[in-house]
Parts: C-alpha cells; sequence; structure tokens
C-alpha cells in the first residue's frame, strides 16, 4: 500500500469514526489540524507520513469523551494502522504523538515524551484552539458541557495540575486563561509561532468586547 493509499484509508476511518462527534472535536476539526500539519512540515524535517497520520488520528477517540481513558485512543491507532499493515516504527511514532499531544500531558510532572514530528502536529492542533476558530470551539465545547460563559466571582486557575485540569467544570472564559492565552507562547516550531501571533491578538481583542459588553459599556 502506497503512501497515499494509507492517508485515504485513514481519513475515510476518521470520518466513519467522528461521525457525530461534538463540533470542536469533529471530522472538520481533524481537516483543519491535517492542513494545518502539511503546512508547518514544509519548513520542518520530518516524516511527513508520520505527521500526516498523527494528525488525522490524534482525536481518534479522545479521552474527553471516553470516560477520560487515555488509552483508547492510541489503542484504536494502533489497531488500524496496524490492519493496514503499515510499519511498526511509523505506528510506533503515531501512537507516541496521539498520547503526548494534549494540553494536559505538558501539565505532568514527569518528563515528556518530545519529538519533532510530536512538535509538528502539537502545533498544528494548538492553531485550531487558538483565534477565531478556537473561541468558536471554546464556546461550543462549553454549551456542550452546560458550563456558564463567565462568572465574575470564579477566577482562572493558572496552577492546576493535570487532574484539577481534566475536572474542572470552570466558566468557558476562564479556559481562555487557563490554556488558550498560553498556547502562543508554548508554540514549538517557527511557522506555528508566526501563526499563533495574530490568532492570539484575536483573541485579547474579542475578550476586550466581551468585558465590555458583559459591562453595558458597548
Amino acid at each position: 500500500m502506497t503512501n497515499t493509499q494509507i492517508i485515504e484509508e485513514t481519513i475515510a476511518f476518521v470520518k466513519e469514526t467522528l461521525q457525530g462527534a461534538e463540533g470542536g472535536h469533529d471530522w472538520f476539526h481533524i481537516q483543519r489540524v491535517f492542513k494545518n500539519t502539511l503546512l508547518i512540515a514544509k519548513d520542518e524535517k520530518v516524516d511527513v507520513l508520520v505527521v500526516s497520520l498523527g494528525a488525522l488520528l490524534h482525536d481518534i477517540a479522545d479521552a474527553k469523551f471516553n470516560g477520560g481513558d487515555e488509552t483508547v485512543g492510541p489503542q484504536m491507532a494502533f489497531e488500524f494502522l496496524t490492519s493496514l499493515e503499515v510499519d511498526k516504527k511509523i505506528v510506533d511514532q503515531v501512537v507516541n504523538i496521539i498520547e503526548n499531544i494534549s494540553y494536559k500531558s505538558s501539565l505532568d510532572s514527569k518528563k515528556p515524551f518530545t519529538s519533532k514530528e510530536l512538535q509538528v502536529v502539537q502545533d498544528a492542533d494548538r492553531l485550531d484552539a487558538i483565534g477565531a476558530i478556537g473561541i468558536a470551539r471554546a464556546f461550543n465545547y462549553g454549551g456542550f458541557k452546560n458550563r456558564e460563559l463567565y462568572n465574575p466571582e470564579i477566577a482562572p486557575n493558572l496552577q492546576m495540575t493535570k487532574e484539577e485540569y481534566k475536572k474542572s467544570k470552570a466558566p468557558t472564559l476562564n479556559h481562555f486563561y487557563e490554556k488558550l492565552l498560553l498556547l502562543k507562547d508554548k508554540m514549538n516550531t517557527e511557522t506555528g509561532k508566526k501563526l499563533a501571533e495574530n490568532r492570539h491578538q484575536y483573541m485579547l481583542e474579542y475578550l476586550e468586547q466581551f468585558y465590555k459588553e458583559w459591562a453595558g459599556k458597548a
């Protein structure tokens, strides 16, 4: 099977698996991350097949929707790629990306796994979490979890552990300070850093307008 065929089979698998998924973690999210990945990969010395598969499979079974079980996604990806007879070294790299891509993994006390391929896919995923689409995704997920938009009496928690982050039920606006506004400075690649600048600025402008409207000043 050629690399192109592997990618095509993976796209079909992901589309079918994610039918009916929450809007911020559906096929269109995967598609955007895939496109971001290929854009960033142009300027990086990485295995394009590995980053492509990592992008396509990174949210195949997000732990948020599987009772917090972080093993489901990597296992599904492993079984699927193995069924296509993909080289084991590539499968292992893709599984490592899926296991370590999430923001909450960076909150883990132990030293996280890293690779150039992971850095590229991680930047691509983080770009989709900020800017106009990032804002839309944040409030979509907040609505999905029936969270408050904003509560002035609940301050953001900037010192969360991984477990606290996973269990948080804070208002959606807190998520900007607890994660989204921090992502610009956590980008790994030069391309990722450049693309993050405008999206970060857009979020700051959005928050300024939000607070004006909340206070009845706009």
